[in-house]
C-alpha cells in the first residue's frame, strides 16, 4: 500500500512538472497544468492513477493551507472592513444565481425541488482557485480583490444552510429544531474562534516561542491550523473556512510572518495537488460524447454568473469596472459544489447523466478561469466605456450624495485612501498645500469626509472622474493604489489630459517600473525597492560609511529607475573601520565629491568649527591619514573628513558641506 501511495506521488509530480514546463512556454497558467496534468493520468486518462481516494485527502490539505496563509495575510480587522462586501455582496450574489438558476433550470425540466438545488449548486465559486489567482497577481488589496474575497466568504458560511435544506429538497423532510441547534452551533464556534484570537492564541504562542523550539512553533501553527479547521468541520463548517479563521486568529499575533514562512513550502506542494485532483474528476469520455452539451452548460454558467457576480458587486457600492471584474472572477463553479452534488445525486435530486454533466461543466469553468482573469482588466474597461452603463454608474454615484469637488488647480491629486494616501494628505495639510482624494471605499468616504478631507467616490481608471477632479490644472498626481491594472490605466488617461502633470506612482513591486514609466509616469516608487534602500542605508550607516556617500548611492540608483545598484561605486569598508572602537564618541564622515565647493579650500577658510560646531579630527587621502589637520590644509576630491560634535551640529556640518547654507 506504502509503495503503491509514492509511486503514485512520484506519477503525479513528474507529469505535472512535465506539463507545467510545457504550458509555461506557451505562457500559459501552471494551475491549468496541474488540471491537465490531473485529466491525464486519472482514471479517465491513461489509466496512471486509479484510485484518486488518497490524492483528494492530500487535496484537501492544500486548500486548507492555502486558506490558511490567506487569513493570516488579511486579518480581522480587514475582515470588518469588507463586512459590507461580505453580508450585503455575499447575500446577493448567492440569492441572485440561486434565484435566476432555479428559474431557468425550471423551465427546462419543471420541478422546483430540483431547479433550486441545481441554484444551490451554481451559487458556490472556487475559493482555493480565486484565491490564488488573486494572491499571484497580487490583487487581493485590490477593490475586486475585496469584493471577491468577501463574496467567497459569505459563500463557504452558506455551505451548512446548504447542507442542510438537500434533504428538504429530496423529500425527506427536516427536523427545524434540528437545524436551528446545528446552526447556533455553527455561529457559537465561530464566536469562540475569533475571541480566542485576542486573548487565548496570542498567549500560547508567546510561551511556545519562549522555548526557542522551530519544531515546537511550526507543530503549534499546524495543531492550530488542522485543529481548528477539523473543529469547524464537526460542526457543519467547511474545513477550507476553519483554517481562514485559523489564519485570522494568528493574524492578530506578531508571529504571523513568521507562521506564513514556515507554511509556504507545505502549502504549494499540497495546492498542487489540489488541482491534480481537480484534472482526474474529469470523464474525457463522457465530455467528448457530450460535447455540445457540456458547452451550453458551461456558457450558460458562466454567463450566469458574470451577471450575479456584477450586480452583487453594484450593490455593495462599488463601481461599474471593478464590479464586472468581479463577476469575471467568480464565474466558476466552487469545489465544495462536488460535496453538494454527491449528497445530491445520493437523495435522488440529480440524476447520473446530470451529475456527469455538471462535474465536466465545473471542472472546464475551472480549467478557463485563468484566462478570464487575465481577460477581465480590458474587458471590465470595455464594458465601463459603453454610454448607457456609464450613465447608471454615474447615476449609483450620484445617489450616494458625495457631492462634486470644486474646481482647483495648481493642486495635488491623491489616488487611493490608505495608509500611504493618509500619511500624504497630514503632510500636504500641516504645508497647506491644496488637494484633494479620489477613493473607491463609501466608509472610508463617509468617515474621512466627516473629519473634513476634500475627498469623493470614484474610479480613478475614469477621464470624467478625472476631469471633475482638474487634472488639467493640477501640479501633481500620486497614485497609490493596489491594483497594478488600474494604476497603468490611470497613468495613461492623466498623461494624455495634463503633459505638464508629474505623476508620482507607488507600486508593489519592482518589475512595473518600466511599463509605468512608459506609460508616463516621472517617478515610480516600488516598496520591495524602496525597503531594501531603507536597509542597506542602515547596514551602512551601521559600518560608519558617511552619510553624504551613502545619500549618494541612493540618489544613483533611484535616478537609474533602480538598475544601478551594479555601477555604483561603493567605498571599501576599511576606510572608516578606524574609528569604530570609538562608541562613545558622535562622529561621522563626509566624501568630498569632484563638484564640492570644498575642493581645493583650506580648512581655515572654511570656518568649519565656527559656522557647524563640530571639529575635523582627520583627513585620509589615498592610503594617508592626516590626523589633526593644520587651518592651512587644503582639501582635494576625495579626501574623507573625519569630524566630532553633538548630533545637532554634526546634522548642520552635513548641510554646509554639501553646500545647502
Amino acid at each position: 500500500m506504502e509503495y503503491e501511495f509514492l509511486k503514485s506521488l512520484e506519477v503525479i509530480f513528474i507529469a505535472s512538472a512535465a506539463v507545467i514546463l510545457l504550458l509555461y512556454k506557451l505562457k500559459i497558467p501552471s494551475l491549468i497544468g496541474f488540471i491537465v496534468a490531473g485529466i491525464i493520468i486519472g482514471p479517465h486518462g491513461v489509466g496512471l492513477i486509479k484510485d484518486i481516494h488518497f490524492i483528494q485527502i492530500l487535496a484537501e490539505i492544500g486548500v486548507i493551507l492555502l486558506l490558511f496563509t490567506i487569513g493570516i495575510e488579511f486579518s480581522i480587522a480587514k475582515l470588518f472592513r469588507i463586512k459590507k462586501a461580505v453580508l450585503g455582496g455575499g447575500g446577493a450574489q448567492v440569492l441572485l444565481t440561486i434565484g435566476v438558476s432555479a428559474v431557468l433550470t425550471y423551465l427546462a425540466i419543471e420541478d422546483i425541488n430540483k431547479s433550486l438545488f441545481f441554484g444551490f449548486l451554481y451559487a458556490l465559486s472556487s475559493t482555493a482557485i480565486v484565491l490564488k489567482l488573486l494572491t499571484e497577481r497580487g490583487e487581493i488589496d485590490s477593490p475586486h480583490g475585496h469584493t471577491m474575497v468577501g463574496i467567497l466568504i459569505f459563500q463557504d458560511l452558506c455551505i451548512v444552510p446548504l447542507m442542510l435544506l438537500v434533504p428538504v429538497l429530496s423529500g425527506e423532510g427536516i427536523d427545524i429544531i434540528d437545524v436551528g441547534v446545528k446552526m447556533g452551533k455553527a455561529a457559537v464556534i465561530i464566536g469562540v474562534v475569533l475571541l480566542s484570537a485576542r486573548w487565548l492564541v496570542p498567549s500560547l504562542l508567546h510561551q511556545v516561542v519562549r522555548t526557542k523550539s522551530r519544531e515546537l512553533f511550526l507543530t503549534t501553527i499546524i495543531l492550530l491550523c488542522l485543529g481548528i479547521a477539523l473543529l469547524t468541520s464537526k460542526f457543519g463548517l467547511s474545513l477550507a473556512l476553519g483554517a481562514f479563521l485559523a489564519g485570522l486568529i494568528i493574524s492578530e499575533s506578531e508571529y504571523a510572518h513568521q507562521a506564513i514562512s514556515d507554511i509556504l513550502p507545505f502549502k504549494d506542494s499540497f495546492m498542487g495537488l489540489f488541482f491534480v485532483s481537480i484534472g482526474m474528476l474529469m470523464d474525457t469520455g463522457f465530455v467528448i460524447g457530450n460535447g455540445f452539451r457540456i458547452t451550453q452548460v458551461v456558457t450558460l454558467i458562466v454567463i450566469l454568473k458574470i451577471v450575479t457576480g456584477t450586480v452583487s458587486a453594484l450593490l455593495t457600492g462599488s463601481a461599474l469596472r471593478p464590479s464586472v471584474f468581479t463577476g469575471l472572477g467568480l464565474a466558476q463553479i466552487g469545489e465544495f459544489s462536488f460535496v453538494l452534488a454527491g449528497a445530491g445525486k445520493a437523495s435522488g435530486l440529480i440524476p447520473e447523466e446530470f451529475y456527469q454533466i455538471f462535474l465536466s461543466s465545473s471542472v472546464v469553468t475551472m480549467i478557463i478561469t485563468p484566462f478570464m482573469l487575465n481577460a477581465a482588466p480590458s474587458a471590465s474597461e470595455w464594458v465601463a466605456k459603453n454610454p448607457l452603463l456609464k450613465q447608471l454608474n454615474r447615476k449609483r454615484k450620484t445617489s450616494e450624495g458625495e457631492g462634486s469637488p470644486r474646481r482647483r488647480h495648481d493642486h495635488v491629486i491623491i489616488v487611493g485612501f490608505g495608509l500611504n494616501g493618509r500619511n500624504l494628505a497630514t503632510v500636504l495639510k500641516e504645508a497647506e498645500v491644496p488637494y484633494v482624494v479620489l477613493e473607491m471605499n463609501s466608509d472610508t468616504i463617509r468617515e474621512m469626509r466627516k473629519k473634513g478631507e476634500p475627498i469623493f467616490y470614484g474610479d480613478g481608471t475614469s477621464q470624467e472622474i478625472l476631469h471633475k477632479l482638474s487634472i488639467e490644472k493640477a501640479r501633481l498626481l500620486v497614485i497609490a493604489i493596489s491594483d497594478p491594472v488600474s494604476t497603468r490605466r490611470i497613468v495613461s488617461i492623466a498623461r494624455h489630459a495634463n503633459q505638464q502633470i508629474y505623476i508620482i506612482v507607488r507600486t508593489r513591486y519592482l518589475v512595473e517600473v518600466d511599463e509605468l514609466k512608459s506609460l508616463g509616469a516621472d517617478e515610480v516608487i516600488p516598496e520591495e525597492f524602496e525597503t531594501s534602500i531603507e536597509i542597506f542605508s542602515r547596514v551602512l550607516h551601521r559600518y560608519s560609511f558617511p552619510r553624504n556617500a551613502i545619500l549618494d548611492m541612493v540618489g544613483k540608483i533611484r535616478s537609474n529607475s533602480y538598475t544601478a545598484l551594479r555601477s555604483v561605486e561603493v567605498p571599501r569598508r576599511h576606510l572608516f573601520e578606524k574609528y569604530e572602537w570609538l562608541p562613545e564618541i558622535e562622529i561621522d564622515g563626509y566624501r568630498v565629491d569632484e563638484m564640492s565647493y570644498l575642493d581645493e579650500k583650506t580648512i581655515k577658510e572654511l570656518q568649519v568649527r565656527k559656522k557647524t560646531g563640530v571639529t575635523i579630527i582627520a583627513v585620509r587621502r589615498g592610503k594617508t591619514v592626516h590626523s589633526n589637520p593644520e587651518p592651512d590644509f587644503r582639501l582635494k576630491t576625495g579626501d574623507f573628513l573625519l569630524y566630532t560634535g553633538d548630533r545637532e551640529n554634526m546634522n548642520n556640518a552635513l548641510t554646509y558641506f554639501s553646500g545647502e547654507i
